[in-house]
């Protein structure tokens, strides 16, 4: 009876590391940009209609961090 036996390497090419990490860096900057455009617009608004949305000036950080997926 024959056996075929067939492995692979399990250590990632350097090129494929590099390519992981400025994937990374690429998502770490869109979420970036968009915690800075929610922080603007949210800034933006007055304090009455900020109020209407149910928002204190207060959670704008919060909500932008939430929203940028960074909490």
């Amino acid at each position: 009876m024959a056996y075929a036996v067939s492995t692979q390497a399990t250590t990632a090419t350097l090129v494929a590391r590099l390519a992981n990490v400025l994937a990374q860096v690429a998502d770490r900057m869109e979420r970036r940009r968009v915690y800075k455009q929610t922080v603007a617009e949210l800034s933006a608004l007055s304090t009455r209609e900020l109020s209407d949305l149910g928002i204190g000036r207060s959670e704008i950080r919060s909500i932008a961090l939430d929203a940028a997926g960074l909490k």
